[in-house]
């Protein structure tokens, strides 16, 4: 069990989790929040077949993408707050993590259908004040004081960064409404478009823990589980809305590249550093630093509609793992690190495989040309076919047969069902200008990508278990402010 979770189960004490247990605001919550995630999903419906102008008001803007992330965002709270009402019964403070999930809710809400920037600003402080309230959510418990008040410090420094970059961009055309600096963005000149864009990627940055900014989300695993699910499913995620939303000034600054190997980069060390991790909420950490890794590598390559695909799913998936994570932790034993074996056959399997997955994507995506960055996303996806491949072709239970018919199925299905979500999205989105624009390749991009393929082939063989420096690089690189780790001189614990 892991610090968190001790911590957890000593405020609940014997205490038995019956509805007469549960707050009354508990309860409300979780249908209010239900009620409105279905209320989002009918006007998105009705937005996408009756396309109404919502829009008369300047302040604020109501269109399909508007309301998918409304729909996407009231459904997680939903599913968190009903898991909460049962898993936080007891809790010393479940009414402060209602209120302080309800209100990081709204935030997230007005932030995305604000037009106004002074809107968009308050949403965005609204969410890191809520959230680095959930985080220190348990005012008892000295290191999840110190996590809420270090995210604190990155969120705040965050926002401050990215109200200049608006503020920059709002003063410059003399109006404040975000449609109207996507339309007069041409207008600006070139050193403020490149100075406000460089204030908005390192807002984005700190909100998705990229690195070198990673260290709020290792430190914030004092966060009870429904807290971190939504840190994890949510919180980070806002970065790729952030960016999406001023992708005209991204592109006209001429910074994608930029973002592109910044995420790439945050992708592999991710990844390398999550193998070193024996903690399972940790471990969760590392892998949400590396999806969003990918995440920013998609809105470099100039598909914003991608990472909005990947923020969505990632959403999904993260949230699941957390809410799953206590019978992860039930289930496991220690074991020694799997080490990759791979024969001829196995490797002609990898290679056949993603290759034909990365066609069936070039195929239902349209994504046929090999000149721009759409290249990557194809290389991207056959790199994930193949581990997939590799994980089904090294089950010794199975047949040759059964290896070569799941391993079709499981690509086939897989990009199928993706590519209808990616191309719902992006239909979703067409309103949004410069949502998928594909980038020329340059030497620098093609330079890097074969970077980013060696680092990921050394990471999968585990070739830093041989080289001890890297190792502990790594391993130091991947630890959390020391304030905010569980202590034997814990005041909690002299309680």
């Amino acid at each position: 069990m892991n610090a968190s979770s001790l911590s957890m189960a000593q405020q609940n004490g014997s205490a038995k989790k019956t509805s007469s247990d549960r707050p009354f605001i508990s309860i409300i919550a979780s249908k209010l929040l239900w009620s409105l995630f279905i209320l989002s999903l009918i006007l998105l419906g009705y937005y996408l077949i009756k396309l109404p102008d919502w829009n008369s008001i300047n302040l604020f803007r109501i269109n399909g993408f508007t309301l998918l992330i409304w729909s996407t965002v009231l459904f997680f709270n939903a599913v968190l707050s009903s898991y909460a009402k049962n898993y936080l019964t007891g809790f010393k403070y479940q009414h402060r993590f209602t209120w302080l999930s309800l209100g990081f809710a709204i935030a997230v809400m007005l932030m995305v259908v604000s037009n106004h920037l002074a809107f968009l600003l308050i949403g965005w402080f609204g969410m890191s004040l809520f959230m680095s309230g959930l985080i220190g959510v348990n005012k008892d418990w000295v290191e999840a004081k110190a996590a809420g008040k270090y995210s604190l410090i990155f969120f705040i420094s965050g926002g401050i960064l990215l109200s200049i970059g608006l503020i920059l961009l709002g003063y410059q055309i003399d109006n404040y409404r975000l449609n109207a600096i996507i339309q007069e963005v041409d207008s600006i000149p070139y050193y403020v478009q490149l100075i406000a864009a460089l204030f908005i990627i390192t807002a984005a940055l700190v909100q998705s823990a990229i690195y070198p900014f990673h260290r709020w989300l290792l430190s914030a695993m004092t966060a009870p589980t429904p807290a971190s699910a939504l840190m994890h499913a949510g919180f980070v995620n806002a970065s790729g809305i952030l960016l999406t939303l001023f992708s005209v000034v991204l592109i006209a600054a001429d910074t994608l590249t930029l973002i592109f190997i910044i995420g790439g980069l945050t992708a592999i060390l991710a990844q390398f550093t999550k193998l070193l991790q024996v903690n399972v909420k940790q471990k969760l950490a590392c892998s949400t630093i590396a999806q969003m890794g990918f995440m920013i590598m998609q809105c470099g390559l100039g598909f914003f509609n991608a990472a909005i695909t990947h923020l969505i799913l990632h959403g999904f998936y993260k949230a699941y793992l957390f809410l799953s994570s206590g019978e992860e932790i039930a289930r496991r034993t220690p074991q020694n690190p799997p080490k990759i074996k791979i024969n001829f056959l196995q490797s002609v399997a990898v290679v056949i495989f993603g290759g034909l997955g990365a066609i069936l994507f070039v195929y239902l995506t349209g994504k046929t040309s090999y000149t721009d960055s759409s290249i990557f996303l194809t290389l991207i996806v056959a790199i994930t076919v193949g581990q997939a491949t590799y994980n089904i072709v090294k089950q010794s239970i199975l047949t040759y047969v059964e290896k070569i018919v799941a391993s079709f199925l499981l690509f086939s299905v897989g990009i199928l069902v993706y590519t209808l979500i990616y191309n719902g999205i992006s239909s979703v989105m067409s309103e949004l200008p410069m949502i998928g624009i594909p980038q020329s390749l340059s030497v620098l991009q093609v330079s890097f990508g074969i970077i980013f393929l060696i680092g990921f082939f050394l990471m999968k063989l585990g070739a830093y278990r041989n080289t001890p420096w890297l190792y502990v690089k790594l391993l130091n690189l991947s630890q959390p402010n020391k304030k905010t780790t569980f202590s034997l001189k814990s005041k909690t614990n002299e309680r």
